[in-house]
């Protein structure tokens, strides 16, 4: 508290990866609520505001001009104000910008507060019929190929399931990778999660590859890979000790 205020709350919301439908009760009561949506995009979050007739005012909070805007609300949450932020899709934070503004919410000793709900991440992974027990996300890949090999070659032997996200134009060139450095893994394509053009491919990283060779998309996709296996029981041991430590949420 300072000069008798007390500072407002920054929440860090969660917002529809397509469908406008996926957003929570408490979301849309915080959204409604707050004096201003620092947005990645005001425009991306404006079909959400209009379906559901939310009047709050927008701003824009992205990577080129955080350390402006950051002071901008900093200053109105000491006032006593709350701040929402959001992403264009998804969890803010994950694989999107606001780490900046949270750090310095933190630093100032502003409430944060999670507001959870979609990821397409979770939602690829819950549809994979891939092991759930343990994941690794990686969010943009490396633009060259010496650098994505790179990468693939740290998760080589992770035992978890793989999840990453990839444009679709570079797709062919993802998968061939993924089979020259992890092998011919089990792979699932997920793109347009929640939305009517919803699709989901299964195979093998050499046939996904194929298919998309004869019959390209378009967008952004989430992938998720197999993990490790290694030889027959290589994992149980791990995967006890993951069942030990399980931690309720997840």
């Amino acid at each position: 508290m300072k000069n008798g205020v007390s500072p407002g709350t920054l929440y860090v919301v969660s917002t529809p990866i397509g469908n406008l439908e996926d957003v929570t009760l408490r979301a849309l009561h915080v959204l409604g609520h707050v004096a201003v949506i620092a947005a990645e995009d005001p425009q991306q979050t404006q079909p959400l505001c209009e379906r559901h007739d939310l009047r709050v005012p927008l701003t824009s909070y992205h990577n080129e001009n955080k350390e402006e805007k950051t002071a901008v609300l900093l200053a109105r949450l000491r006032a006593g104000a709350s701040v929402a932020l959001v992403s264009d899709a998804g969890t803010p934070v994950i694989a999107d910008p606001g780490r900046f503004l949270i750090r310095e919410a933190i630093r100032a000793g502003i409430p944060i507060v999670p507001v959870p709900g979609p990821s397409a991440g979770l939602a690829a992974l819950a549809v994979s019929g891939l092991s759930g027990e343990r994941f690794f996300f990686q969010g943009t890949l490396p633009r060259t190929s010496a650098a994505l090999h790179r990468l693939l070659r740290t998760l080589r032997k992770e035992p978890g399931a793989l999840v990453l996200l990839a444009p679709a134009g570079r797709l062919c060139k993802v998968l061939q990778a993924v089979e020259e450095v992890l092998g011919d893994r089990a792979v699932v394509l997920a793109k347009d999660l929640t939305m009517s053009g919803e699709t989901v491919l299964r195979g093998q990283a050499s046939a996904l590859g194929r298919q998309l060779l004869q019959a390209p998309i378009s967008g952004a996709v989430t992938l998720v890979i197999e993990g490790y296996r290694g030889k027959a029981g290589g994992n149980r041991q791990s995967t006890t000790r993951l069942k030990r430590r399980r931690v309720s949420g997840w």
